[in-house]
């Protein structure tokens, strides 16, 4: 797990020509305009989803991990905090989705909190959980780019 601000996002390019390409699109788009949905970076290897939604309370969250993308997670407006673990030290507690690439994981994990501006990238290998409440429930907007591993040092 990485956690950094748009600003720093020319430091994390050495991870792949996947995450140099999701960063441009971020750093070159208006973010804050953009319609809810996904946009095609370079086919299904590289595309963002663009989403908004109410943060909710820790308890209601779910921890997640994927094995063929890895995310950036980019707050457009708003913050949130954001569960993280090594996925090793959790329990599937479903099947893994290949359409979807996901699978759903139950443990414990530290937690970090993101801001507008920032973003946090998870790897195969970390497990996380989005959308959580700092403090009361509030609105936000957000970009997951989504990076196949391929495209990935």
């Amino acid at each position: 797990m990485i956690k950094d601000n748009l600003k720093n996002a020319e430091s994390h390019h050495k991870l792949g020509e996947g995450f140099k390409k999701g960063f441009e699109f971020l750093k070159n788009t208006d973010m804050k305009n953009l319609e809810n949905g996904k946009y095609q970076i370079e086919g299904d290897d590289i595309f963002v989803s663009v989403q908004d939604y109410t943060t909710k309370p820790q308890e209601q969250g779910k921890f997640e991990a994927h094995k063929k993308y890895a995310d950036i997670q980019f707050i457009i407006k708003g913050a949130e905090k954001l569960g993280f673990g090594d996925v090793k030290n959790f329990k599937p507690v479903t099947f893994y989705d290949e359409k979807n690439d996901i699978i759903f994981l139950e443990g414990d994990g530290d937690f970090v909190n993101a801001k507008e501006g920032d973003f946090v990238i998870f790897m195969p290998e970390d497990a996380h959980m989005p959308c959580i409440a700092q403090n009361e429930p509030s609105y936000v907007k957000k970009a997951v780019v989504k990076v196949l591993l391929k495209n990935i040092r």
